[in-house]
């Protein structure tokens, strides 16, 4: 939570961002996925693109941040400090173990800056969210990428082995996977932590968790001073464009990441996390849409020939048979925008999973290009 602080103090702490050229900061904002420099779709097209909740906040949510347009000419310090509460009673963490960020990429932009260098290197799955490879490697790191196992999860021993194999600062498990949805359940991350080497922190991205039934990490970091878990408002509560997420770390962790400056956090999307943390049936609900509409268009695509990588998130990963990238163009001519491919898997691409009528739109434009049966 951002502590109440005068706005001269604001001031020295954004001056210190702006004075921290040499940390690698500058480069955190051209840390952007490699799809957002594509052309912008056509209008009116289905965008199943990003990752994004196609409901977005809650009705709930929607009002709260209407309500709170008047009140955002204040930094509503106490406001955050009530979204962090509600959001540790029902992590069930103390309140030093808790941070808000805006979004969940910014802790982990800072994790790498703070955590890996040209002597801390990172390991992380290839392929995942890529976002931390890239401010790693832009400050420095060595970035040593292990290929997702057969089924499509993290190949969490050969991680740990690349982690004693080179000096490495943080390990990074997105859990469920992004691009792929797939995940490494608690006894095998236990073996991680158990086993990776005592300096390497370990970097849990539960980005995705809300759509899965799997357990969390997040109580253990009242247990240990080596485990960060990350969470956020943009996937199933709908928040992409409002930006807030947690960080949930030993207090020395959260600490750490908080040399590199500090921010007041946005109203609206305070307002509409904390409507949305006080709705008991949200998560459920959202939940049980996500898993019926992936499940059919998966079951569809299997039909007809198509593998796909077992997914627990709102995203998949199908084998289209042929060159990714001029299977996603020729997607986006038929009206539907989807994912893209990556170098370890240029067949591959990766689906949103978006409303019933979308997937619907999806399977159409999907069947006109791959040319089967719709």
């Amino acid at each position: 939570m951002t502590p109440p602080a005068s706005r001269r103090h604001f001031l020295q702490l954004a001056g210190a961002g702006l004075a921290m050229a040499g940390t690698g900061l500058p480069r955190l904002a051209q840390a952007q996925p490699a799809s957002a420099a594509a052309p912008a779709p056509r209008e009116g097209a289905v965008l199943l693109n990003f990752n994004e909740c196609p409901y977005g906040p809650s009705p709930a949510a929607q009002q709260a941040a209407r309500d709170s347009i008047a009140s955002s000419g204040r930094y509503r310090f106490e406001l955050a400090g009530q979204v962090r509460d509600t959001f540790i009673e029902q992590a069930g963490l103390p309140a030093d173990h808790v941070r808000l960020y805006p979004g969940s990429s910014e802790p982990l932009n800072r994790a790498a800056t703070v955590w890996t260098g040209p002597q801390a290197g990172l390991v992380v799955a290839d392929p995942t969210f890529e976002t931390l490879g890239e401010v790693a490697a832009a400050h420095g790191a060595h970035v040593q990428k292990v290929p997702l196992r057969d089924d499509g999860a993290h190949d969490l021993r050969a991680m740990v082995a690349a982690a004693h194999a080179q000096p490495t600062g943080l390990l990074y498990v997105c859990n469920p996977n992004n691009p792929t949805g797939s995940v490494s359940p608690p006894d095998q991350l236990a073996w991680l932590l158990a086993h990776k080497p005592a300096a390497t922190r370990v970097l849990v991205d539960e980005a995705y968790l809300q759509y899965s039934e799997q357990p969390s990490l997040i109580a253990q970091v009242t247990q240990r001073d080596d485990l960060i878990v990350l969470r956020t408002f943009s996937k199933l509560y709908g928040m992409a464009g409002l930006r807030l997420g947690v960080a949930a770390a030993h207090p020395d962790r959260l600490r750490e990441l908080a040399r590199l400056g500090d921010n007041p956090l946005p109203v609206p999307a305070l307002a509409a996390a904390l409507a949305s943390l006080r709705d008991p049936q949200l998560i459920p609900q959202r939940r049980l849409q996500n898993t019926k509409a992936r499940q059919a268009t998966i079951a569809w695509l299997g039909k007809r020939g198509f593998s796909c990588v077992p997914s627990e998130a709102n995203c998949f990963v199908v084998d289209v048979q042929r060159d990714g990238a001029a299977f996603a163009k020729a997607m986006a001519d038929n009206g539907v925008v989807i994912g893209r491919s990556w170098p370890i898997w240029p067949q591959r691409v990766r689906v949103t999973v978006g409303t019933e009528e979308e997937m619907a739109a999806f399977r159409r434009a999907f069947a006109k290009v791959a040319g089967v049966p719709a």
